[in-house]
């Protein structure tokens, strides 16, 4: 598990929800659709992690 990849895979998380919540106040979709992916992208970052650590553990 690299802690400095899912503080990055969180950060996009929340620059995902943040600019998402810009989205819904300003009413711009492409804002929201952005922001939506980017917290996609961070769930995914995580999924990975996940992933390393289980190998990881398995072959320890």
């Amino acid at each position: 598990m690299s802690l400095e990849d899912r503080a990055k895979a969180t950060a996009k998380n929340i620059e995902g929800k943040a600019q998402e919540a810009v989205g819904n106040i300003t009413g711009d979709p492409e804002d929201k659709a952005e922001g939506k992916a980017k917290q996609a992208e961070g769930e995914v970052r995580h999924g990975v992690e996940d992933v390393k650590d289980n190998v990881k553990k398995t072959l320890d």
